[in-house]
């Protein structure tokens, strides 16, 4: 099994800057891809980045150029910073990871309030 813990989350100003940090632990060998998701109030949730097996990195269109999906493997944790934030991008942000056989894991979820 595999367990995730976010945390950096909070309330920003539009046009500030976040961290979001998501520390694996358990089977974390097993992970073959991890994701970034963001459920804003009363929206279903969506993927905002991802980073597959091979290290190729995905990103929704409303945040490229302004978001950075990053792991560390030595810490097995994985970042998202955050630059540029705007009101759109207020949500609960949730860390997933996949593993090898398929097995699919969510953290408990950190929130992100851009406001001013």
């Amino acid at each position: 099994q595999v367990q995730l813990v976010e945390s950096g989350g909070g309330l920003v100003q539009p046009g500030g800057s976040l961290r979001l940090s998501c520390a694996a632990s358990g089977s974390i060998f097993s992970i073959k891809s991890m994701g970034w998701y963001r459920q804003a109030p009363g929206k279903q949730r969506e993927s905002v980045a991802a980073i597959t097996d091979g290290g190729n990195t995905y990103y929704v269109d409303s945040v490229k150029g302004r978001f950075t999906f990053s792991r560390d493997n030595a810490k097995n944790t994985a970042y998202l910073q955050m630059d540029s934030l705007k009101p759109e991008d207020t949500g609960v942000y949730y860390c997933r990871a996949v593993t090898s056989r398929h097995e699919v894991y969510w953290g408990q979820g950190t929130q992100v309030t851009v406001s001013s």
